[in-house]
């Protein structure tokens, strides 16, 4: 590799950073990128545990999310009889859902950024415990319709606010697990979540799946109250590192979203001398907490809000910026399709399969429908063990070979491997459901089509995090209305899409544009670099 000239802003974009010091004598010490300061309040600097108790209860929220938006499929069957609603009322409504998934993260998201995450986090639980309990109740079309658009409206935050909640706590090389951890949890909710409720739907009525995601929402709520600590902490001014050493090390952290130094550019470490610039990269291996800094007490860490500086209109701008990124940087608008194309499969999939297995030849009941899902959920988890550890690795390994320099494109080979899983299993899944061949055949297609689904999905959200960490949350925001956007489309054309050409036409359709989609990937692999150099003043 050529030299590298540090304060180069066409070499060093954002997203460019020294992740391995390459002055120590084993030359693999991973620097901390984003760089911690030195408060031991600052979330970067918790311990392993508390980091990941936060974390985990993020999953957990995702996981209820996604069951409450998914567990409604086993109770279709039962919901025609009782209620008469007809199955295009049914897609319908799950299309309703995909909808306000595209729009909800535009409302409640700035909110995050100026409020921080605990709030949003608490209004949403209780949020979705009050639509569950109404989806018990439910007794209408209107009913049934404004559910699905409230449950996905609010449900939109839990696929931008815990992207933001992993830039907040953990390290570039750490990203790559807690994103396959995230996509494992939206798909366990989304997979998982059938199979109970077609359990629940035969011994105890459909009413009560609702019932249960009441329950559980009310625990997730409880456990968020008293235990979740607010993750969104101010890296524009790091106490205890001055400017100087700051920028030893390219940072790219999560500072604050309403104020980043945009003046401050990467400075060479080998034009100080020789011992301050190792001394500053090994300080920058580990973290130097001050003990005299305050810790916060119990309460203060369950403060309900905790405010950025700004005024309206920097809080404004959170509404239409995600689409002004969404248009103008290439590889948020590429990540987003390519997440938007695993959602589109993903949702024909389940929707196919939901109201065409309870009619012949296979005359599924609810249990049945519901356990169609377990090889979506055996695909996913055995997709996550295999990309979440090697995804970290394989940054640091070809950081190594590139003089400790990390690109975010570098993750982006780990995705080429699994792309070739995704239309086969589609293909499988569909082809074998319009000829009515055996559950095994669909059910195996569908498993290999998850083995691909998620370790792309998880890849995308990674790349996007690393990228543009300092604008992730719009980012995200704009992932999330492409995502949902698609997926919207495809549901509402599905019914008619199939009676006009037939399911494996409609499967063999989505699976040529989403392959499409998934091979320009190498041009981001080869260019991407170059379109954040363009893009970095913007």
């Amino acid at each position: 590799m050529e030299h590298i000239n540090e304060q180069d802003a066409e070499q060093w974009p954002p997203g460019t950073i020294r992740l391995e010091t390459i002055q120590r004598s084993n030359g693999n010490d991973i620097i901390l990128q984003p760089r911690p300061s030195s408060d031991p309040n600052d979330p970067l600097n918790w311990p392993r545990w508390r980091k990941n108790w936060n974390f985990s209860l993020c999953c957990f929220y995702t996981l209820m999310v996604f069951a409450l938006i998914d567990a409604a499929t086993p109770t279709w069957a039962p919901m025609n009889v009782e209620l008469g609603f007809s199955y295009t009322i049914l897609n319908d409504s799950y299309a309703v859902g995909c909808g306000t998934l595209a729009f909800g993260a535009f409302l409640l998201i700035p909110f995050a950024l100026k409020y921080g995450r605990r709030p949003i986090y608490l209004f949403s639980t209780l949020a979705q415990f009050a639509i569950s309990v109404w989806s018990a109740k439910l007794q209408t079309v209107a009913d049934i319709m404004l559910v699905n658009a409230f449950s996905c409206g609010v449900g939109a935050l839990a696929e931008v606010i815990v992207q933001m909640t992993i830039a907040d706590v953990f390290f570039v090389h750490q990203r790559g697990l807690m994103n396959t951890i995230y996509i494992w949890s939206v798909n366990v909710g989304g997979s998982l979540a059938p199979v109970a409720a077609g359990y629940i739907t035969l011994s105890q009525g459909w009413r009560w799946v609702w019932w249960w995601n009441a329950i559980f929402f009310g625990v997730c709520f409880v456990l968020f109250a008293f235990t979740y600590e607010e993750s969104k902490y101010d890296h524009s001014t790091l106490s205890g590192v001055s400017p100087e050493e700051r920028n030893v090390v390219p940072a790219t952290g999560p500072s604050s979203e309403d104020a980043l130094d945009e003046k401050a550019l990467p400075v060479k470490a080998s034009d100080r001398a020789s011992n301050e610039g190792v001394s500053a990269l090994h300080d920058s291996t580990q973290l130097s907490i001050d003990q005299s800094i305050p810790r916060k007490t119990y309460w203060e860490k369950l403060a309900v809000t905790t405010t950025s500086a700004g005024s309206f209109k920097t809080f404004a701008r959170h509404g239409y910026q995600p689409a002004v990124i969404l248009f103008t940087i290439p590889g948020v608008g590429y990540m987003s399709l390519v997440y938007g194309v695993m959602l589109a499969w993903s949702t024909v999939m389940v929707t196919i399969l939901s109201s065409t297995m309870a009619l012949p030849p296979y005359n599924f009941d609810s249990a049945q429908i519901g356990l169609m899902s377990l090889p979506a959920f055996i695909g996913t988890t055995l997709g996550s063990l295999i990309t979440g550890p090697l995804s970290d690795w394989s940054i640091l390994y070809l950081s190594r070979r590139n003089k400790g320099v990390y690109e975010p494109e570098m993750r982006l080979w780990m995705m080429v491997p699994f792309i070739p899983f995704v239309p086969l299993g589609a293909l499988m899944f569909g082809i074998g459901l319009n000829n009515g061949l055996s559950w095994p055949i669909i059910a195996v297609g569908y498993a290999i089509c998850n083995f691909g689904v998620a370790p792309i999905s998880s890849i995308a959200l990674t790349y996007i995090t690393d990228s543009y960490t300092d604008i992730v949350g719009d980012a995200l925001v704009a992932v999330t209305f492409t995502r949902n956007a698609v997926g919207t489309i495809f549901v509402f054309a599905l019914s008619p899409w199939i009676a006009a050409v037939g399911i494996s036409n409609v499967i063999i359709t989505i699976t040529v544009i989403g392959t499409a989609v998934l091979a320009f990937v190498g041009v981001f692999i080869v260019w991407g670099k170059k379109m954040r150099v363009k893009n970095a003043e913007s």
